[in-house]
């Protein structure tokens, strides 16, 4: 369900973003106000507050966010809050990001190995990576991950490439423990 509601609001946002050809000013607008409500939690608790009515919520939004962004983003932060939304504002803005990074063609992707890579090492993935994709540019966060004891495993949203030892090791056991000895 939350999945859905961060869609229909993100999707909403996005299509108004293009329409207005304003997908780089969202972008950063969506990235400053997931910023303030990351470093204020205490904003969510106002919001989730049961004795706090939702027109007083609405111009807490208004007050904080008018004047700081668009009035589409103030706009969009209104609607929310009237909907009783607030809770999935971080899912929102995440799918919102996900969505830019995608239409912009930069891949997201996450290389887990048991050891700390060369500056080489790493531009010689995100090349890889490049060429086995369409996206222009990648945003790659690497991970030490000693358990895969050698190789490496990338994620790219629901693709995984799995090339560790561990892996390895674990299909070995599991194709060996199916052999029956008569």
């Amino acid at each position: 369900m939350a999945k859905l509601v961060s869609k229909t609001y993100g999707d909403a946002l996005f299509e108004l973003a293009l329409e207005k050809d304003q997908i780089s000013e969202t972008k950063q607008e969506v990235q400053s106000v997931k910023k303030i409500f990351e470093e204020n939690d205490e904003l969510l608790k106002l919001l989730n507050h049961p004795k706090i009515m939702g027109e007083e919520k609405i111009k807490i939004v208004e007050k904080i966010f008018k004047g700081q962004v668009s009035d589409d983003m103030t706009g969009f932060l209104t609607i929310i809050v009237s909907k009783g939304r607030y809770n999935d504002i971080p899912d929102i803005f995440a799918y919102i990001e996900k969505r830019i990074k995608d239409y912009e063609k930069i891949g997201v992707a996450t290389v887990s190995t048991p050891m700390e890579l060369t500056a080489d090492q790493k531009k010689a993935i995100v090349k890889k990576l490049l060429e086995t994709t369409n996206y222009k540019s990648f945003e790659v966060e690497y991970i030490i991950d000693e358990s895969l004891i050698g190789g490496m495993v990338i994620r790219i949203d629901d693709r995984v490439v799995d090339s560790s030892i561990k892996t390895k090791l674990a299909n070995m056991v599991k194709t060996l423990n199916q052999i029956q000895l008569n």
